[in-house]
């Protein structure tokens, strides 16, 4: 190396160090202000939601069979009736759809009924647990 090209080396590196040196990253601090009861409600929802699987519980199935028509099961349930969600299960080898997360089967019973003038194949029953 020529000794210009080794002088500009080594200033360009002392520049580097030097402006390196002066350099800083951005600090701060973060606070959050929320409502004491919003984990207080968060809580209260954790635990609905574990109840909400529960196998005591009652749905309706309306439909079995290939994805295509399980699909068209579920759109037609859900512009039908708005009150019960509508969700999409597999098992092998078909696709069902299961409404409602009822309590007792009294509740189910009457909702069945409903259900029934729609989609005459529906019937109740208690999911396995791990299954919802």
């Amino acid at each position: 190396m020529k000794p210009l090209n080794l002088k500009i080396s080594f200033l360009s590196l002392s520049c580097f160090m030097i402006a390196s040196t002066y350099c800083f990253s951005q600090e701060g601090n973060i606070t959050i202000n929320q409502d004491k009861h919003i984990t207080v409600l968060l809580d209260l929802k954790k635990e609905m939601n574990k109840n909400e699987a529960d196998s005591e519980r009652y749905k309706i199935q309306v439909y079995s069979g290939n994805r295509s028509g399980a699909y068209e099961a579920q759109k037609e349930f859900s512009s039908s009736f708005g009150d019960w969600n509508p969700s999409m299960q597999y098992e092998t080898p078909n696709f069902k759809i299961w409404a409602g997360n009822f309590r007792t089967r009294l509740e189910s019973d009457r909702a069945l009924i409903k259900i029934k003038k729609k989609f005459p194949n529906a019937f109740i029953f208690k999911p396995k647990k791990g299954k919802n």
